[in-house]
């Protein structure tokens, strides 16, 4: 870590370890927080070896993951690249290009800034998974403005050299990757980032893991740095998703007669219809989907809100639809604590939300997008917003390349 006392985004080469087979785009994933149990075995019917194997063993399986590591390295299905490199990384798909640099980013700079909350079950998961194989096995995927010369190699390298793999994915993206192991053009990459501020998009859980895994050695070792993907979003702005809410068990008539108390409630036979006016809401809004008819819930009642948020945050954090779900409607409409087991997730497709509505007897809540300016100012403020607020794309490919302890 940076020995300094002034604070530094550190950013290191490491020697990555990369698939050999021959299909490289079917030992790929998703972040394994996309993957369900149904994907899970989708991956593997494809191909044995996909990487679903390490990065999602299930919970006391951790020791499988390690075991098919070492068997995958020893005999050759996995092969560690023979000097320390940077990967410049490009993601390319219908109307989407984004490129950047992945690297060991030094843990627990007042640089890196995450702007999300996190839940315990997720990094006890991952924080096992990583003790075990100790290894760094999918990047996190990091922010920040830059316009120097780490954007300007990443884009001279996608431009002049050639890549070490060339990939389409199933979800029509194109993933590139080259190395970049020069002494000078890594020296000049740390350089222009060690004063640059990066925003965690998307990884929270895994950075918050990296620092647990760190406060348990009293020694400086390969766990001060984790796995990472670092962004120029200024040159590569990136495409702000919503995350989507299930509640089993919540019947959509009861979620909507009880919001009826505190929100303008407007029925709608059809759920686009109803999603068209949620996209068009000024201030916040949402969409209750399941069985039967949608509502859009616009115009809390401000008292209602006021007297729910938590007073010491900012006014830009109380006015985030996420802060209103997680602070008022859930448990002030609803009684719902906003956690895991009571409240489910869906990224991106509000109707793939309804269908598991639907399958849970429950009701779906589908959400705007926040707006990246507004993650970025609660975050510069040292605040973060609600669990699963921001879902940045597009997000790192797992599989692509990995990082072992061993190799740096």
């Amino acid at each position: 870590m940076e020995t300094s006392e002034r604070p530094a985004l550190e950013l290191r080469p490491f020697r990555g370890v990369r698939f050999t087979v021959d299909d490289l785009a079917a030992v790929t994933s998703p972040p394994y927080d996309l993957v369900s149990p149904d994907d899970v075995q989708d991956l593997l019917d494809v191909h044995p070896n996909n990487v679903v194997r390490l990065i999602l063993p299930g919970v006391s399986h951790y020791a499988d993951a390690r075991a098919e590591l070492d068997e995958w390295l020893s005999s050759g299905t996995l092969a560690v690249d023979p000097l320390p490199a940077f990967y410049v990384y490009e993601q390319s798909g219908a109307g989407i290009l984004q490129r950047g640099l992945i690297g060991a980013v030094g843990v627990d700079s007042p640089l890196v800034l995450p702007h999300e909350d996190v839940m315990p079950g997720p990094i006890a998961d991952r924080l096992a998974l990583m003790r075990t194989t100790e290894a760094n096995l999918e990047p996190i995927f990091l922010l920040y403005e830059g316009g120097g010369a780490a954007s300007r190699l990443v884009d001279e390298v996608a431009a002049m050299g050639v890549p070490l793999l060339d990939v389409q994915s199933d979800d029509g993206f194109r993933h590139r990757l080259w190395s970049v192991t020069d002494p000078v053009e890594i020296a000049a990459i740390g350089e222009d980032l060690r004063d640059r501020q990066a925003l965690i998009a998307d990884g929270h859980h895994r950075y918050a893991t990296y620092q647990q895994l760190r406060e348990e050695h009293e020694e400086s070792g390969p766990w001060d740095y984790g796995l990472a993907l670092l962004v120029d979003s200024t040159v590569y702005p990136p495409d702000l998703k919503a995350i989507h809410r299930v509640i089993p068990g919540l019947a959509l008539s009861e979620a909507a007669a009880r919001a009826k108390g505190a929100w303008q409630v407007q029925e709608f036979v059809s759920l686009d219809d109803a999603l068209s006016g949620l996209a068009t809401a000024t201030g916040p809004a949402f969409v209750l989907a399941g069985e039967g008819h949608s509502h859009l819930l616009t115009n809390p009642d401000p008292m209602q809100v006021e007297h729910a948020m938590p007073p010491e945050r900012s006014a830009r954090w109380r006015a985030l639809d996420t802060s209103i779900l997680s602070e008022f409607l859930l448990p002030k409409v609803w009684g719902i604590s906003d956690d895991e087991r009571q409240v489910l997730v869906v990224h991106h497709d509000p109707y793939a939300a309804v269908r598991l509505a639907c399958q849970l007897s429950g009701t779906a809540v589908l959400l705007n997008p926040l707006a990246t300016e507004d993650a970025l100012a609660v975050a510069a403020l040292g605040e973060r917003v609600p669990r699963k607020s921001t879902s940045f794309s597009p997000k790192p490919r797992t599989g692509l390349v990995m990082r072992l302890f061993a190799m740096g």
